[in-house]
Order: structure tokens, then sequence, then C-alpha cells
């Protein structure tokens, strides 16, 4: 009986994966038009800059994600608060480059430090977000 229930749950499970795949592949589309290096080419490269500025993107939006799906009445309200925090992590993107504007070409670089710091600024803003988005 159990194991019935459980399965019945299964195209719940695979409507919000689905959806949060999307949603991921849209922010990364959108992320890495809005800056104006190629992440997924300087990883390539082995660029840890890149690796760490880009991973702390995805993990910043990756994180109210999570959020938005424990805590949504519905898919709509999933994919609603799911683009909120692809607004958010773009915004938190912006904020850093004004604060540090040479970190753009900085990243290209190579330089580790920047890299970092806007990877842990953009988880950072993702915590605050998820937090913010279960109230």
């Amino acid at each position: 009986m159990d194991l019935i229930e459980s399965l019945r749950n299964i195209p719940g499970f695979l409507m919000y994966f689905g959806s949060s795949i999307v949603l991921t592949l849209i922010f990364s589309f959108i992320y890495t038009h809005l800056t104006p290096y190629k992440e997924l080419d300087l990883i390539r490269q082995g660029n840890l800059a890149a690796v760490y500025s880009y991973g702390g993107a995805l993990l910043g939006f990756i994180i109210p994600l999570s959020s938005a799906i424990s805590h949504s009445v519905n898919i709509f309200d999933m994919a609603i608060w799911g683009i909120v925090a692809v607004i958010i992590q773009s915004i938190t993107f912006f904020v850093v480059r004004l604060l540090f504007p040479t970190i753009v070409e900085d990243i290209p670089q190579n330089s580790v430090s920047h890299g970092i710091f806007l990877g842990l600024c953009s988880v950072s803003v993702g915590i605050l977000n998820a937090a913010c988005m279960s109230y």
C-alpha cells in the first residue's frame, strides 16, 4: 500500500523536477548573456575564477528555487518564485559589478579571489532569497 501511494507522487515529482531543470537552463542562458565574458569557455580552459563565480551563481539560484519548490502551492507558484530568483541573481551580478567595476576583466584573467567573491555574494543572496520565500 505504501509503495503504491509513493508511486502516485511520481507525476508531480517529474513535473516539478522538469520545470526546475527548465528554469535552471533559463537562468543559465540569461546569466551567461549578462556577463561580458563566456563562462563556459573559460571553465573549459581551466579558469578557476570562472568556476567559482559561475558555480556560485548557479547555487545562488538553485537554493531559492529549492525553497520555492518546497513552499509553493502549485507549479505556477513555483515558477513565479523561480523567475524572482533569476531576477535577484541577475541584480546581484550588477551590484557586485558596480562595487568592483574591474571584476569583468579580472575573472577572465583568472583572478580567483574575485571569482570566489562574486560566487560567495551570489550564494549569500541566494540563501537570503530562499529564506524570504518561506515567509
